[in-house]
């Protein structure tokens, strides 16, 4: 059974206070869209996380709320959630106290999975030094438990949408040993995620994309 709403522990005294309040106002739910600055459309492939949602309740015994609720990468919400999804197209910019705020988060058992939904990726990896000054992102093995948390994906990450030729990357920044972000580059799953008449995929493709998702999803939520 996959552990439903894993409370994350931020790092001190008075954020513990904080985040206790804000969790007393708010509706406790388990996977979140996270809005960043930037002038990247964050709110981009609206239907993909409800879609993954119901597909992960139906398939792989989980009970997560499908009411999606969005959060600001600065709020000390972000540690209501054990997964926050990340996506757009252009430019993302965390200031100062919003990269410490994402580094806390994750450090403190968070998971962060960003998907590319094609052009986010310069943007990204600068935004990502003021989280991890000293970390990179690198590829995932693909014996990584990611690709058969829930289903088995043996060449790595599926392409879902073709752009440019280039092969699908899962990409990843580890902590202490445990794969805290996942960034999934040059496969957009959020757009095999959406409603079949959004990007007319054939079923076979939605169900990889959906297939992978479940994975992401069961890897955060027991890890």
């Amino acid at each position: 059974m996959i552990r439903r709403s894993k409370k994350i522990k931020p790092l001190t005294i008075t954020f513990v206070i904080s985040v206790f309040l804000t969790f007393s106002q708010l509706k406790a739910q388990d996977v979140a869209v996270l809005k960043y600055k930037g002038g990247g459309d964050w709110y981009s492939n609206p239907t993909a996380l409800p879609n993954l949602i119901k597909y992960c309740n139906d398939n792989i015994d989980t009970n997560i709320n499908e009411n999606i609720q969005t959060v600001e990468v600065g709020s000390t919400d972000i540690f209501q959630f054990p997964l926050l999804h990340m996506t757009g197209h252009g430019n993302v910019f965390f200031n100062d106290d919003e990269a410490k705020n994402l580094r806390n988060y994750l450090i403190s058992g968070g998971f962060l999975h960003i998907d590319d939904n094609y052009g986010m990726e310069p943007y990204v990896r600068k935004a990502l030094k003021t989280v991890f000054p000293n970390n990179e992102l690198i590829e995932i093995s693909k014996n990584h438990n990611i690709f058969k948390s829930a289903y088995e994906f043996s060449n790595g990450l599926p392409k879902i949408h073709e752009h440019n030729g280039k092969a699908p990357q899962a990409l990843g920044i580890f902590y202490e040993g445990r794969l805290v972000l996942l960034f999934t580059f040059e496969s957009d799953l959020g757009d095999g995620w959406e409603d079949p008449e959004v990007h007319n995929d054939p079923e076979d493709v939605r169900e990889k994309a959906l297939k992978m998702g479940a994975n992401i999803v069961k890897y955060a939520f027991e890890n």
